[in-house]
């Protein structure tokens, strides 16, 4: 099973590139937001999900690690297969999509091409119990794509550190992380731990 590649970009299509390792070149399918971000004739390192069927092998590729475990988990809802979940992440980015589970904004969701109303409640309510790991996936796979430009993983920590204190006060996993997600949305990426506890619990004072 291919886990990663690494090599160059020799061509972009609509929804796939090829990546040309040694000579070989890969067709990887990859999420719109993937694609933007690349240009012919560029060093690439995609983190690879191989799908292997009995007509055919298919690569999907992601910028992180953190991509590519919602692409997966995306893909154990009912009605979420591939190429909605490529969908889904080439229109939000990860902790876009985290903060809009955690707050149950399946209006954002719905904006993604190929899902509908009910795809888009099914999707919040099936996987809002997992937001405060997803949330925090987010926030890190989004710091650490930055990470190049200088950026710390100070939004990350901060966020983990608010959600696991409000957990320790006694509330839900789901609350708590609903709470900071709301918290970081009005105060920016600035905020410390101290700010998003703070503003989370008078989110969950209301």
């Amino acid at each position: 099973m291919i886990g990663k590649l690494r090599g160059k970009v020799d061509a972009i299509g609509e929804s796939h590139l090829i990546v040309d390792v040694g000579g070989v070149g890969y067709e990887v399918q990859a999420s719109a937001r993937t694609l933007r971000n690349l240009k012919v004739g560029e060093e690439v390192s995609l983190t690879i999900d191989t799908h292997v069927r009995e007509d055919a092998i298919r690569l999907f590729g992601f910028s992180s690690e953190v991509e590519r475990s919602w692409f997966r988990t995306l893909q154990g809802i009912q009605g979420v297969g591939a190429k909605v979940a490529l969908s889904l992440l080439g229109t939000m980015a990860p902790q876009d999509l985290a903060n809009a589970i955690a707050l149950g904004q399946w209006q954002h969701v719905e904006q993604a091409p190929g899902i509908g109303k009910k795809l888009a409640q099914r999707i919040v309510l099936e996987l809002k119990d997992k937001a405060p790991g997803l949330t925090v996936a987010g926030i890190g796979g989004t710091v650490d794509m930055a990470a190049a430009g200088g950026a710390g993983s100070v939004e990350a920590n901060a966020a983990a550190e608010a959600i696991s204190a409000l957990t320790n006060l006694g509330y839900q996993p789901a609350q708590a992380s609903a709470a900071v997600a709301a918290a970081m949305k009005e105060l920016g990426a600035e905020a410390d731990t101290a700010k998003l506890i703070r503003r989370g619990l008078r989110e969950l004072a209301r």
